[in-house]
């Protein structure tokens, strides 16, 4: 398969802003690619050589980039510089450089295959040792030679990580079930394939090897982490159980790292909510599992949650946030110490428990797990009444948890991979009342600093995630509640997410002095939501031609490095929030 039909495909969704032609134009690249290129047709599509858990990273910093752009057309790294500086780009600039220069093909003339492209970068990415990037620069460039101008674009667009495309996960999939499937009502089955593999590659290889019969026989398997299911929030005990029909089984909601383990013939691989592999990161975890875990293979969630070793107490999550780094694990290791908090089973020798009730797969867990001084399931309470789920909450805020996670115990209560819903409804101490809720928004702009704040950024633009179009809506600005080391960390941690315009993914009425790919999770905390005729969230959904903002918003210091942006609050949660501001308003 010659790439050009990628590129080709490429340059048309990035022409276009509609989804439904995006979906198209992607829906006739499947159905021009051979079954055995598929999965990487779709890895490439998504930016990537693998999915996520698998720790092979294509991604190149600028400054290589730049020289891998000078190896291939024989330009000084001032004038690719300058070039930069204009496009703002480094796929147009490359792409301009090789037009002007009009290179014929590396093989007299023959054309660039999807196989070709993507064993070179693979190479690229798995150069390691003595001389490795001296081999990473002569691959990738060799890769841009052999290409036409619009396939350099897209290659060098690949390789920095910044494709560029504004296409959804969930946008593949309704791809994949209209070329395959005969249209979008078999994304469910396609859907489901992919929350309990995160793999979208694989998925599409099945289906288009194997048909839905293929994807419908997909079970979880060892070594891919499942995507987590999430919970929906309410603000008081009797909403809750009014919810759940009366009855649930009330978790302490602990302040930690979510993480799921997979334990496979002895061995044990932990994924983080983002479904990174951090297996090196926490070395003590890995024995603990092995140790507490009594049966051979499973795959479990649990929350790591730093502890005081002289008092016993939990620390917050910041603490944690110590662990997360490539070196000095082991200093770190003794310096925090983690504690974890077993709350579910997904998965426990070739039994699938995604597929059964809550109850049933809480009960297994019980059985499997040697409770100790550091690994235990997490505290619960099965209760019927408001009074005992008010007591249960305010033990677990006593000793330094967020709140509760109150869980359907209903027959229905299956593991929802990868989606949020009813089954699980969080109840932290912060929803008493009003906007004293926190909310985690992405970060998509920023607005130059004045005053004492020249020099860095004088607040960020910030958005919740709508989850049915898969892009991000202006929810608030902020430029309250950061320290003096927060204004300073902040312009450097973004420099990377930096990108020349408005990313394809973000609707904003308003102009930013800076605008970033959504990446970045901040937690927020503000006075009010109201309506706002210049913020996109949930537009229309309350008022013709008004969406939703939060009004005094305040940064907590809360870096939320565990989600990943289309894990942050969404626009419905904000909608849930603003009509429920509004009946406690009206009661009052």
């Amino acid at each position: 398969m010659e790439f050009s039909l990628i590129a080709d495909c490429y340059e048309k969704i990035e022409s276009t802003t509609k989804r439904l032609e995006m979906t198209q134009y992607l829906v006739e690249l499947f159905k021009i690619t051979p079954a055995e290129m598929v999965d990487k047709v779709v890895y490439l599509t998504q930016g990537k050589l693998y999915p996520d858990f698998v720790d092979v990273q294509t991604g190149i910093a600028e400054k290589l980039a730049i020289q891998v752009v000078g190896k291939a057309t024989g330009r000084s790294e001032r004038d690719i510089r300058g070039e930069l500086a204009k496009t703002g780009d480094i796929g147009e600039t490359v792409q301009g450089f090789m037009t002007r220069k009009a290179q014929s093909t590396l093989f007299d003339g023959a054309s660039l295959t999807v196989k070709t492209v993507y064993d070179q970068l693979d190479k690229a990415a798995r150069a390691a040792g003595s001389g490795s990037m001296e081999r990473k620069l002569s691959l990738l460039a060799g890769l841009l030679t052999s290409a036409s101008p619009k396939e350099a674009k897209y290659i060098i667009r690949i390789v920095t990580g910044n494709l560029r495309l504004g296409i959804a996960d969930m946008t593949v999939l309704d791809a994949l079930a209209i070329a395959y499937g005969g249209g979008k009502e078999a994304r469910a089955p396609l859907e489901r394939a992919y929350n309990i593999s995160s793999d979208l590659g694989r998925v599409a290889k099945i289906v288009t090897e194997q048909g839905l019969g293929g994807v419908q026989r997909f079970r979880v398997i060892l070594g891919n982490p499942i995507r987590p299911m999430l919970a929906e929030r309410l603000g008081s005990p009797e909403e809750i159980l009014e919810k759940l029909n009366g009855k649930c089984m009330a978790e302490f909601k602990y302040d930690g790292e979510r993480v799921q383990a997979h334990k496979k013939n002895g061995g044990v691989t932990l994924f983080s909510r983002r479904l990174e592999n951090i297996t090196t990161q926490y070395p003590d975890a890995i024995e603990l599992f092995k140790e507490h875990i009594r049966v051979k293979n499973a795959i479990v969630e649990a929350e790591f949650v730093a502890v005081d070793e002289n008092t016993g107490e939990l620390k917050p999550f910041q603490e944690l946030m110590h662990r997360r780094r490539k070196y000095g694990v082991k200093e770190a290791m003794k310096k925090h110490p983690v504690s974890i908090f077993i709350f579910d089973l997904l998965y426990a020798d070739k039994r699938d428990y995604t597929l059964e009730p809550y109850p049933v797969r809480h009960e297994k867990l019980k059985h499997i797990i040697t409770q100790g001084d550091r690994v235990t399931t997490a505290e619960f309470l099965a209760v019927d009444n408001v009074a005992d789920l008010e007591r249960f909450f305010e033990k677990a805020v006593e000793i330094g948890c967020e709140g509760l996670i109150c869980k359907s115990i209903a027959q229905d209560s299956l593991y929802q991979a990868g989606a949020r819903g009813w089954m699980w409804i969080k109840y932290k101490r912060e929803y008493k009342s009003e906007m004293s809720d926190t909310v985690d928004l992405v970060v998509i702009g920023a607005y130059h600093g004045r005053g004492k704040r020249a020099g860095t950024y004088g607040a960020l633009l910030l958005a919740a995630y709508n989850r049915d179009d898969g892009v991000f809506e202006t929810v608030t600005k902020c430029g309250t509640g950061f320290t003096d080391e927060d204004l300073e960390r902040i312009p450097k941690m973004m420099k990377k997410h930096r990108v020349p315009q408005k990313h394809p993914r973000v609707h904003s009425m308003l102009d930013a002095d800076v605008w970033f790919k959504p990446e970045v999770v901040l937690e927020v905390l503000g006075s009010e939501i109201t309506l706002s005729p210049i913020h996109t969230c949930a537009m229309n959904s309350i008022r013709e031609g008004s969406g939703l903002a939060i009004r005094f918003p305040r940064f907590t210091g809360n870096y939320r490095l565990d989600k990943s942006a289309e894990d942050s609050t969404s626009n419905e949660e904000i909608t849930k929030m603003y009509r429920n501001q509004l009946k406690k308003m009206s009661e009052s």
